[in-house]
Order: C-alpha cells, then sequence, then structure tokens
C-alpha cells in the first residue's frame, strides 16, 4: 500500500496532479483543495488512497492526512464513491465539512452534486460521530482568498474543464463559468469551480 507519494510536481490542474517520483510520474487525483495547496510548489507530498478495481487502479492524492482520513470516512458510506468525495471535498474545505456532518446540515449537504437526500442522511448518520475524532477545526471561510489573479481565459478553460470532468454536462459549466467571471473577473480558478460546483 502506498502512504504517499513525494517527489517533483511535473503536472498540476484543478483535479490531477502528476508527481515524478524517482523517474515515475504518479497520476493521483485530487481535490480543489489539495489543488490551492499545491500552487506555486515544486516539489511535494501526496498522501495517496488507493482505489483498486478489477478494470481501474486510481490514486487519490492528498495534501494533509486529515483530507485523507475524511475521504475514507465518506467513500465508507454506501452511496458515496472516490469522485463523489472527491467533489464533496471540492466543494467544502475539510474543516467546513466536518463542521456541516457534525452539525448535521442536511440541506448544504444535498448542495453537492450526486448526493441526493437520503445520501445525505446517511452520510450525516454514519459519519457524525466518527468526524468529531478527527479534530479538524472549523475554519472561517474568510481570510482563504487567493491573490493570484490568471488571465481570464486561462481561468475560463480550466474551469470548465475541470467542472466537466466532475461530471456536469458541458452546456450548463459554460453558462455558470461565465456568469461567475462576468462577477468577478479576476477571480482565481479555485474560487470559480468552487462555486460552480455550487450553482451547478
Amino acid at each position: 500500500m502506498i502512504d504517499y507519494v513525494r517527489g517533483i510536481l511535473d503536472e498540476l490542474t484543478p483535479t490531477q496532479a502528476t508527481v515524478e517520483c524517482h523517474g515515475v510520474g504518479y497520476l493521483c487525483n485530487i481535490s480543489l483543495n489539495t489543488y490551492s495547496a499545491l500552487q506555486g510548489k515544486s516539489e511535494v507530498r501526496l498522501f495517496v488512497h488507493e482505489s483498486i478495481r478489477e478494470d481501474a487502479w486510481t490514486l487519490f492524492g492528498f495534501a494533509t492526512k486529515e483530507e485523507r482520513e475524511l475521504f475514507v470516512m465518506l467513500i465508507s458510506v454506501s452511496g458515496i464513491g472516490g469522485n463523489t468525495a472527491r467533489t464533496m471535498l471540492s466543494a467544502f474545505s475539510p474543516a467546513e465539512l466536518s463542521d456541516i456532518i457534525m452539525n448535521g446540515n442536511e440541506k448544504l449537504l444535498k448542495t453537492v452534486k450526486g448526493l441526493g437526500t437520503k445520501t445525505a442522511q446517511r452520510v450525516i448518520v454514519e459519519l457524525k460521530d466518527k468526524v468529531a475524532t478527527l479534530g479538524i477545526a472549523p475554519k472561517s471561510p474568510s481570510g482563504e482568498t487567493v491573490e493570484v489573479t490568471p488571465q481570464n481565459t486561462e481561468v475560463y478553460n480550466e474551469a470548465v474543464e475541470a467542472l466537466k470532468m466532475l461530471g456536469f454536462p458541458p452546456a450548463p459549466v459554460v453558462k455558470v463559468v461565465r456568469a461567475i467571471l462576468k462577477d468577478d473577473p479576476a477571480a482565481p480558478v479555485e474560487k470559480v469551480i468552487k462555486l460552480g460546483l455550487k450553482m451547478l
């Protein structure tokens, strides 16, 4: 079992990171939170969760152990797969998601794509006590804004591709991303994706 990979960050998109370690490139699926944490770094360490099926061997990478533990908890719930768990960890930070689950905020949880009422309720019932043991302190969203203001076109393209990869149909994605960038032309890509996840 791979615990983590440490090496050169060869490629980074809002949904994937390739880490070169001793000549081997490990492609890891990542959340938006991990993407933000890796910004501007050349050498990184990603904590890994391996998903091994008959038809695929997929790696999920996380900037912190806490995010990985929360991911593992999420996929232990019936109806939550790796991509849904990653979407949940892209829509909210680990601290925000822990807080939502501990407070039983079903309404907010259901804003995540792919989560219906029953699944959201199951997440809260099964994980409420477990999440508390992680000790992830809730953080205010204020102060998390990123100063970087990439070119609008680049942000638009990356955000659209990331949201399509997370399973959203192209037409609504394009409409939502355009609307977000119209309101905030200098928004960084992670902010655009996070807002997009809540609007789609």
